[in-house]
């Protein structure tokens, strides 16, 4: 049975298809929301990654508004609400359990500022931020979807503002997960879109998606974690040449 079709109608058809299980479906969000079974999913590298991703975000968010795209389980949206006081968290997505436990999570709630919205059609204003965040979501979009959404984020981030990226990093041809055919296809199975985000430049896709609204994108720090499998890479927007 296509337990997915339960799921359709108020989210993007690839999100109801392929991950309804694991952000949609009540039953399991509570599993999925443990750190144990985020570090297994991560390959122990959870708290390295939320480490890391911290302390890029603890040295630039201060300086003015802040947006996390989508939710994510754990403990790291409270964890950047300590940093951010006294300014309030935006934070949005389109699944509402998922907007559910962010709040539940947010202490005090009130800092927590939390809306509805399709990352692909934000409805913030141009320049809204100065500190974007995005922690493993890209991946898990398909390439339209995930240039809309990239699209959005240089809209909505202001010149002078900064992108933290924490995601897969760029194809890991030398990572015994990569080279494995078995692991490969097993990582195909559970992530769908993770083939087409390995092979792209993600520098080079901000810098052409920046360049509509006037603004260019520079790499001010990147990190690789677990042999060169994962990343968080911090970009910063300027004003176009």
């Amino acid at each position: 049975m296509a337990f997915y079709r339960y799921f359709e109608g108020e989210v993007p058809s690839y999100l109801s298809r392929h991950f309804w299980w694991a952000y949609m479906w009540r039953g399991l969000t509570w599993f999925f929301d443990h750190p144990v079974i985020i570090s297994s999913i991560l390959f122990g590298q959870y708290k390295t990654l939320k480490r890391a991703t911290i302390e890029r975000v603890a040295r630039v968010a201060p300086k003015g508004r802040m947006l996390q795209l989508t939710c994510v389980y754990g403990r790291l949206t409270p964890r950047i609400m300590e940093h951010l006081d006294p300014q309030p968290l935006h934070i949005t997505d389109i699944v509402p359990v998922q907007l559910e436990l962010a709040k539940d999570k947010a202490f005090p709630p009130e800092k927590l500022l939390a809306t509805r919205m399709n990352a692909e059609n934000l409805a913030y204003q141009d320049n809204s931020f100065s500190t974007l965040l995005i922690f493993f979501l890209l991946h898990e979009l398909p390439p339209d979807a995930r240039r809309k959404v990239l699209g959005e984020c240089m809209r909505v981030l202001s010149p002078g503002g900064t992108l933290v990226l924490t995601e897969y990093a760029q194809l890991p041809r030398q990572h015994i997960f990569y080279r494995s055919p078995v692991a490969r296809r097993i990582l195909y199975r559970a992530e769908p879109f993770l083939e087409p985000f390995w092979k792209e430049d993600m520098l080079q896709s901000l810098q052409q998606l920046a360049e509509p609204f006037g603004k260019s994108v520079e790499t001010v720090s990147h990190q690789e974690y677990f042999g060169g499998f994962y990343r968080v890479t911090e970009y910063r927007l300027t004003e176009g040449i």
